[in-house]
C-alpha cells in the first residue's frame, strides 16, 4: 500500500506539469490576425451603439407631452385631465370628418374631371345630327375632337365618346300636382365610340342610329360625354357637349362644333328610401320603399326595375344587396328592407350608393343602368338624411332621393 500510494504521487506532479506546458498550436501570425478582428467587431457594436444613441436623443419631443399643458401653456389641472382623458379630442374628430368628406368627395369626383386638371376644361367636339323623316330615323356622328387636355403623370389621353339621348315629357302629359317637382328624362338609347389611343386631337367618324318619331324629336337632347379611357374601367370625363334639338334644323345634315362644358347630371328619377341604424345590434337597415321613372316603351309591362344598394368605405366596397325585380309602373312599389352589419367606425366612414337598373324582357342585353343616388355622412342634400338617421333611435327615418345619371 504504501509502495502504491507513493508511485501515484510521483505520477501526479507529472500530470501538473503537462497541464502548464500546453500551449496554443498557433503561430504568431495567426494569433495576431484573430486578435485584428476582434479589435474590428467590437469597433462595429460600439459604432453602432453611438448610433443608436445619437438618433434617440435627437428625436423631438412628442405631442403627448405637450397634452399635460393647458392653452395658456399652464399645467393642467388633475380634473381637466380626467375630463380629456373622457372626451374625445375635438380637433382630431374635426381632422377625421375632413378626411372622411375628402375621401368621399374624391370617391364621386373621379368620374367629373380628369385627375391633374383641376378646374381647367379645354377642347371641343365636332359632330353631325341628321333626322331622316322618311324613315323617322335619327342619325348621330361623332366626327373629332379638338384640343383635349392629356393627364399630368403620363402627358397623354385616351379618348372615347360616349352619346345619350335623353328624352324628356310631353308639356301637355305633364301632371300639375305640384308645380315645383322636377321635371325626369329618360335615356332612349345609349352608344359609345371607338377608343383612340395616345391623341389630344382624335378623328372618330362612328355613325349611331335609330328610330324615332318625329314629335318626338323636339323633346329630345343629344349629350356627348368625352372621356379618357382607363383599363380599370374609372374613365375620366374630359368634358360633355348637349345640344337639344328643340330649336334644331336637322333635316339635312348638320355639323356642329361645340366647345365641351363641365359635365353635369341628370334626373331620370327618384327613389324613396328609409335609412335606421341599431346601434346596440351594430346593424344598418335600408329600406327600398318606392321608385319613380319614365319609360318611354308603349308595353310597359314588358320593363322590370329592380335595386343594388352597395355599401362602400373609403372607396372599397364592403358588401351588396339585390331587390326582387318589379313590373315598371308610374311609382313602383318594392317595399323591401336590406340588413348590412357594419360596426361603430365602419358607419361612420361609409357611404351607400342605390343603383337602379332596368331589365327589357324583349331585348337581348340583360339590363341596363337607370341611376343612382350616393348618400352618407357628407354629402350634401343627402347629409341629413343620413344625420337624421344616427341621431334616431329604433325609428327608420324615409326621404325621396333623386336618380343621376
Amino acid at each position: 500500500m504504501g509502495f502504491r500510494w507513493q508511485r501515484d504521487m510521483r505520477v501526479l506532479p507529472t500530470v501538473d506539469l503537462s497541464i502548464g506546458d500546453l500551449r496554443m498550436p498557433f503561430n504568431e501570425e495567426v494569433k495576431y490576425c484573430i486578435l485584428g478582428i476582434s479589435v474590428t467587431l467590437f469597433l462595429i457594436a460600439m459604432g453602432i451603439l453611438v448610433w443608436q444613441l445619437y438618433r434617440y436623443c435627437s428625436q423631438a419631443p412628442k405631442e403627448p407631452v405637450d397634452d399635460l399643458l393647458s392653452s395658456d401653456g399652464k399645467p393642467a389641472k388633475t380634473e381637466d385631465l380626467y375630463m380629456e382623458t373622457q372626451r374625445p379630442n375635438f380637433k382630431v374628430e374635426k381632422l377625421h370628418e375632413e378626411a372622411q368628406r375628402l375621401s368621399r368627395c374624391l370617391y364621386m369626383g373621379s368620374h367629373v374631371e380628369l385627375p391633374g386638371l383641376g378646374n381647367q376644361l379645354k377642347g371641343s367636339l365636332r359632330f353631325s345630327l341628321y333626322y331622316d323623316q322618311l324613315q323617322s330615323r335619327l342619325v348621330v356622328t361623332v366626327l373629332e375632337a379638338r384640343g383635349l387636355p392629356v393627364r399630368d403623370f403620363s402627358r397623354s389621353v385616351d379618348p372615347f365618346v360616349r352619346v345619350r339621348l335623353l328624352w324628356a315629357k310631353h308639356d301637355n302629359e305633364e301632371e300639375k300636382e305640384e308645380q315645383s317637382s322636377p321635371s325626369l328624362q329618360c335615356v332612349l338609347h345609349e352608344w359609345q365610340s371607338r377608343m383612340v389611343k395616345d391623341s389630344s386631337s382624335p378623328t372618330f367618324g362612328d355613325q349611331f342610329s335609330c328610330s324615332m318619331e318625329e314629335e318626338d324629336v323636339p323633346h329630345t337632347t343629344v349629350r356627348f360625354e368625352v372621356r379618357d379611357f382607363d383599363k380599370f374601367s374609372r374613365h375620366g370625363f374630359l368634358g360633355e357637349v348637349r345640344v337639344s334639338l328643340c330649336d334644331m334644323k336637322i333635316s339635312y345634315p348638320l355639323e356642329v362644333l361645340e366647345d365641351l362644358q363641365t359635365p353635369q347630371k341628370d334626373m331620370v328619377g327618384e327613389v324613396l328610401l328609409s335609412l335606421k341604424y341599431l346601434h346596440t345590434l351594430q346593424r344598418l337597415e335600408v329600406g327600398l320603399l318606392k321608385i319613380r321613372a319614365l319609360s318611354q316603351e308603349s308595353e310597359k309591362d314588358k320593363v322590370r326595375l329592380y335595386a343594388r344598394i352597395s355599401v362602400l368605405c373609403n372607396q372599397f366596397k364592403l358588401r351588396h344587396q339585390k331587390s326582387t325585380a318589379k313590373t315598371l309602373c308610374e311609382v313602383t312599389v318594392f317595399n323591401e328592407v336590406m340588413m348590412f352589419t357594419l360596426p361603430d367606425p365602419q358607419i361612420r366612414a361609409c357611404c351607400i350608393v342605390v343603383s337602379v337598373y332596368e331589365i327589357h324582357s324583349a331585348r337581348k342585353s340583360s339590363k341596363r343602368l337607370v341611376g343612382q343616388v350616393t348618400f352618407g355622412k357628407g354629402k350634401r342634400s343627402e347629409e341629413e338624411h343620413w344625420c337624421l338617421m344616427m341621431r334616431s333611435i329604433c325609428q327608420p327615418i324615409a326621404k325621396w332621393h333623386p336618380l343621376l345619371i
